[in-house]
């Protein structure tokens, strides 16, 4: 076993593409040895009532096998996935994609109006903005988990229906009395500038081989994500979106719209101390029946760790690795999204959220991604302050339920 999990723990600090097969088969022999380790630490706990200092280790190191077996997995899912960036742009054609890479590499501006920008720099072209929001997508796990809706004004406003009108039976002859219309209210999603600022060396854009749209979009899409995410699930809402984290929460039977309801697990900072599944079987049916059909749980990779160790009452475990490369981990049959900014479990934090994000949660961009060349700021690097502009924010507070690690 020790040989199973040096080799997981060396593709998770390696870039290198792995075979899927073996990959997948490493990773569910690491499971099966994960299950017999925790088994052997609950019963270390019932004997002597705590944990040998090994075991715990070894557990330790096999959730970080796991940890960088699925993400190995997922590497070459991406890269088998990553489509050319040959295509050309229909709008506007090669010319402009030629006249951009002439922008990129030598700072030539002729033929590139159609794409100006009043705030400085030019569009890029369509198929590496394309490219850039599709990454994003595959890194970025609340946004591949929520709606997305493409604007070209700076605030988005969705209607939605508070109350419904006023329905009834009455019967064929009957008088029909007056009914109360409905409320609609009106949600903005304001979008606030995002941006990256890559460098690179002039051989390097001097070289005829590199396609500068595939590059931009290499360079921009990580910090991209790692940006975004964070706000999406706890940003403040000033000159980014707002997080679902940051609403206000309520305990769940005092739950009103416009806040997100949560339930406690009873004990601050930990999980209860008896029967601790029940509290997420709890959250599970605190989410109304049409949300539950595509909802996903959101928690870190710590707290991932912990609930691995999980079984429900007939001893089963809980947690069930994705069977595939792309495919997600499984909790209680509900997909398991990965989100690093979420907090760890600690006092009177809500380090796990579980609800159909594509309805809770709306993320806007406003169409287009914009690069300013700047040769001079960083000699003798060319910098590229590469800008998009994004918003976020919950639009169903009752399509999100959080847990919350506190007395009540």
């Amino acid at each position: 076993m020790t040989d199973l999990t040096e080799r997981l723990e060396n593709k998770a600090s390696t870039a290198a593409a792995p075979d899927s097969e073996a990959t997948l088969g490493e990773l569910m022999s690491a499971f099966e040895e994960f299950k017999r380790t925790n088994d052997g630490r609950l019963k270390e706990l019932e004997k002597r009532g705590a944990a040998d200092a090994l075991t715990e280790d070894k557990l330790s190191r096999l959730n970080q096998a796991l940890d960088g077996a699925k993400a190995a997995m997922d590497r070459l899912a991406l890269e088998r996935a990553r489509p050319a960036l040959e295509a050309g742009r229909p709008e506007q054609g090669d010319e402009y994609k030629d006249a951009f890479s002439a922008y990129v590499k030598r700072g030539e501006e002729k033929a590139l109006s159609i794409g100006s920008n009043a705030d400085g720099g030019y569009l890029v072209p369509t198929e590496t903005e394309t490219e850039i929001l599709r990454r994003l997508a595959a890194v970025s796990p609340i946004r591949a988990i929520a709606s997305v809706r493409n604007v070209s004004s700076s605030v988005y406003r969705k209607p939605v229906t508070l109350t419904g009108p006023a329905v009834g039976w009455v019967a064929e002859t009957a008088a029909r009395p007056q009914t109360t219309s409905q409320t609609i209210d009106a949600i903005d999603f304001a979008t606030a500038e995002l941006y990256a600022m890559p460098a690179a060396t002039s051989a390097f854009l001097d070289d005829a081989a590199v396609d500068v749209g595939q590059w931009i979009a290499d360079e921009v899409n990580t910090a991209f994500a790692e940006q975004e995410t964070a706000a999406f699930v706890s940003g403040n809402g000033t000159n980014k979106p707002k997080g679902f984290l940051a609403e206000t929460q309520v305990a769940e039977a005092n739950w009103a719209w416009d806040k997100i309801g949560y339930l406690a697990t009873g004990v601050s900072g930990d999980w209860p101390a008896g029967d601790e599944s029940d509290v997420l079987v709890d959250l599970v049916y605190a989410l109304k029946a049409g949300y539950r059909q595509n909802a996903s749980w959101v928690m870190n990779r710590k707290t991932q760790g912990s609930v691995r160790k999980l079984k429900d009452a007939e001893g089963n475990y809980l947690w069930s690795p994705g069977a595939a490369a792309g495919a997600k981990a499984t909790l209680m049959g509900f997909e398991l999204v990965e989100a690093e900014d979420m907090p760890d479990i600690g006092a009177g934090t809500t380090p796990i959220a579980f609800g159909d994000f594509r309805r809770g949660y709306l993320v806007v961009d406003r169409m287009g991604v914009n690069v300013l060349r700047d040769p001079y700021s960083a000699k003798p690097y060319v910098l590229f302050y590469t800008t998009k502009r994004v918003g976020g924010g919950v639009q169903d507070f009752d399509a999100i339920k959080l847990l919350k690690f506190s007395a009540s």
